[in-house]
């Protein structure tokens, strides 16, 4: 196991980690563009709870990669997601967002296939 892949895992889930707690506290710049897009409150709490299990399972990873693997390939699916959720709201100017939080990601997963 690389030095890389360790600190670019911990960091891509810590930022995940940040985007979940962000939904779970209602962070005016989070849930604003979310009612924004039409995405239902009612579904905030599962999304928050996705990336939460998103950003522990890259941190698993680094014990049981299966796990690891998992959690991004979860995590890639859901930014996607989010992707087209911004892409289908027409607010072009935010697809930035969702992106600067899947590269980490894939940063991630690309180092832990490399080893």
């Amino acid at each position: 196991m690389s030095t890389a892949y360790v600190i670019v895992t911990v960091l891509a889930a810590a930022w995940v980690g940040f985007s979940a707690l962000s939904v779970f506290i209602g962070a005016k710049w989070v849930v604003d563009p979310l009612a924004e897009y039409g995405v239902p409150r009612s579904w905030w709490p599962w999304l928050g709870t996705a990336k939460a299990a998103g950003a522990i399972g890259l941190v698993a990873g680094l014990f049981l990669p299966v796990i690891g693997v998992l959690a991004g390939i979860g995590l890639v699916a859901y930014f996607t997601g989010a992707v087209i959720t911004v892409i289908r709201a027409r607010s072009y100017k935010s697809i930035v967002f969702p992106l600067l939080y899947m590269g980490p990601v894939i940063a991630a997963m690309t180092l832990g296939y490399a080893l």
